[in-house]
């Protein structure tokens, strides 16, 4: 191991819960072949935040740790970074560039969930989006999560057409880790503008499925909401 790799580990297990690595267990998809230690979520992104400093040079060692918790605080580190006021294009570039460049090793949803609103989002918002439109082609399901996931960052800065062209593209995906995080940014596309959720709901609502349907229409009115399910 590196240095911050194992004095990270070791901060980890001095953390660790029997009950916690059980319960991480249950819900790491099994081909994502890692290990875990056991250590809630709340005391990884606290870990984190002691290490934000740590040079962006050195997270890459930590994105393709072995250990679930490991990459947690390394995708939680780029988060942190993007967070920081003052951060100049070219830092932003940087981060980006490592999150993709390190895509493979960032493969259970909550790794993509943690940093790409604001590590690849936050960089590409006065930028062509063209790269998020080539992630939402990849053969791998993981890639095109990070495209609509990455969008939400688009939205709450009120910028929609891209995050609605990005949803109606992978309306119909076969993967739930796709379609789930494409109900949660029409819902966000709710909050900001509910005309358009409502107008791209009537177009596409017979393509869409129940769970992405009801992750949509989740913060609609009651009447409204049941009518749209029917």
């Amino acid at each position: 191991m590196t240095e911050p790799h194992a004095r990270i580990h070791d901060a980890l297990s001095d953390r660790h819960s029997p009950g916690e690595k059980d319960r991480i267990l249950r819900r790491l998809p099994p081909e994502s072949g890692l290990d875990v230690i056991g250590v809630r979520m709340k005391q990884v992104f606290d870990l984190a935040g002691e290490w934000v400093d740590l040079d962006l040079s050195r997270v890459p060692g930590l994105l393709s740790s072995p250990w679930y918790e490991i990459r947690m605080t390394g995708v939680s580190i780029l988060d942190f970074k993007a967070r920081r006021r003052g951060l100049d294009d070219d830092g932003r570039r940087q981060l980006y560039e490592t999150y993709l460049n390190h895509h493979e090793f960032i493969n259970v949803w909550d790794l993509v969930d943690r940093s790409a609103p604001r590590v690849v989002g936050w960089y590409l918002l006065d930028k062509s989006r063209q790269p998020l439109f080539d992630l939402a082609r990849s053969e791998a399901a993981i890639e095109r999560r990070t495209a609509i996931t990455a969008s939400f960052w688009l939205i709450r800065q009120g910028d929609l057409d891209d995050p609605l062209a990005l949803a109606e593209r992978l309306l119909d995906d076969p993967s739930e880790l796709v379609t789930k995080p494409v109900g949660t940014a029409l819902r966000e596309v709710g909050k900001v503008d509910r005309g358009r959720l409502l107008d791209f709901l009537a177009e596409h609502r017979d393509r869409m499925n129940r769970p992405t349907l009801r992750l949509a229409t989740y913060l609609l009115p009651d009447d409204l909401e049941r009518s749209l399910r029917k």
